[in-house]
């Protein structure tokens, strides 16, 4: 026993469900702004035409083709870093991981994919986690510069008198800016930073390998697949009726993943349909299409991705029952 009468496993087990609550919160939160707004729209109508058949054929082909980027883009973080990592199986793993963020708390597929591979690669799970980090400080770089630079564009063709919106998107930047230096100048005078590092590094070597030539490829590589993903929006919402263009859809992509990012549950329930009603709007699209727009966006990025993962996981890797035994080494 420890300090408090707990001990350490029996705290991190509470630590876990408290995070779990406060997710499962957001999520209940977001979703019932969402259903407060939807019941005061019409009812969604979904086309039923050849053409929009056509765009949301499309929409699956694009984002089947971004899925291959991603695993691709994994792959060679994963060779940089000298793991094991065959082209085949980063593909494979790279639904299971989506599926595993579909379906599970806390984006607990990117630590599915570590525990998957690890003993493929004949390393440790820590090692492999780094290569996921890796991934998502390349994503959240590559959204960061999508969405300041779609921002600033439409910001700038919506002609707001006296440049406003101008001098509004510079006060939010330079706050964000300002927040993020005091926050790492507190954390540095309380020691919190050199506990940070020696906690995170087994996992930092794969991000170290980014300050290179090659992480400036991989970079590249982040940007284009997620002007990709951007098409995938711009063809639902040409099946919907909706008019975007690629920088609209740009706009829209980096918004609805940057919310992503707060803590939410499974399917990010609440969080990814407000920011997507929330984009939908400032773009000026009415009630009743932006419901349906959110509707079938939500089956092409979750259903097919998440049915493909799930068949590697239960055909491949041992099925839900390998998932009892996820920890990190």
């Amino acid at each position: 026993m420890e300090a408090g009468g707990l001990t350490r496993p029996e705290r991190r087990g509470g630590r876990r469900s408290l995070a779990a609550a406060l997710q499962a919160a957001v999520s209940l939160v977001a979703l019932a702004a969402v259903v407060w707004w939807a019941t005061r729209q019409e009812a969604p109508s979904i086309p039923r035409t050849r053409e929009a058949a056509a765009w949301l054929v499309a929409a699956l082909a694009l984002y089947a083709v971004a899925t291959l980027a991603r695993g691709e883009r994994w792959h060679q973080i994963a060779k940089r870093a000298g793991i094991r990592l065959p082209r085949i199986e980063a593909q494979r793993l790279t639904a299971v991981g989506y599926m595993g963020n579909n379906v599970l708390p806390a984006r607990s597929g990117d630590l599915l994919r570590a525990f998957l591979l690890a003993p493929v690669a004949g390393v440790r799970k820590r090692e492999v986690l780094g290569t996921v980090v890796a991934e998502r400080i390349l994503d959240a770089l590559a959204l960061g510069v999508v969405f300041v630079a779609a921002a600033f564009v439409l910001v700038r063709e919506a002609e707001v008198p006296g440049g406003g919106g101008l001098i509004l998107l510079g006060i939010g930047g330079a706050l964000a800016l300002a927040a993020a230096f005091a926050a790492l100048v507190l954390a540095r005078r309380r020691g919190a930073l050199l506990r940070l590092r020696t906690a995170i590094r087994p996992l930092a070597a794969p991000t170290r390998a980014l300050v290179s030539g090659h992480g400036a490829g991989l970079l590249a590589l982040s940007l284009a697949l997620w002007t990709l993903e951007a098409t995938v929006y711009l063809a639902v919402g040409r099946a919907v009726g909706i008019d975007l263009d690629l920088l609209d859809a740009l706009y829209l992509v980096a918004l609805t993943n940057l919310f992503a990012l707060v803590p939410a549950a499974p399917g990010y329930v609440g969080t990814f349909d407000a920011a997507v009603l929330f984009a939908l709007g400032s773009l000026e699209a009415s009630g009743q299409d932006a419901l349906a727009y959110l509707v079938l966006l939500r089956c092409v990025l979750f259903v097919p991705i998440t049915l493909v993962g799930l068949g590697f996981l239960v055909t491949r890797y041992g099925g839900w029952s390998r998932l009892r035994l996820a920890r990190l080494d």
